[in-house]
């Protein structure tokens, strides 16, 4: 069974998984545009499966950039799919563009 990846409906949501959360947060930005909706859904497994993975050492967070329109702007996220690693509610690694799962570890690597 997977674990759970959280998915905000509203910036308050997103605000509160953050507040919540006592690791660092993985969010990933997605997008429901035409160039970005199947790069995200190549991105989705594997961000699941990093979730997996990294079961109590983060949360990750798969957040819709219309829906969470406060925290896309915060983070400078200006396009999908789109990676934050925060710590604090701090940005500590941004990244962009669809991965593999070995290139998501590398991103992660060293903050967890």
């Amino acid at each position: 069974m997977a674990h759970r990846v959280h998915r905000p409906r509203e910036d308050a949501e997103f605000d509160f998984i953050l507040g919540m959360s006592e690791v660092p947060v993985l969010a990933y930005f997605t997008g429901t545009w035409t160039k970005a909706i199947e790069p995200c859904r190549v991105m989705d497994p594997v961000v699941e499966g990093i979730a997996d993975d990294c079961a109590g050492r983060l949360t990750v967070v798969r957040t819709d950039i219309t829906r969470c329109p406060v925290a896309t702007e915060r983070y400078g996220v200006t396009g999908a799919p789109a990676y934050v690693l925060l710590k604090e509610g701090e940005a500590v690694a941004h990244g962009m563009g669809p991965m593999t799962i070995a290139e998501v570890r590398k991103f992660l690597d060293g903050h967890l």
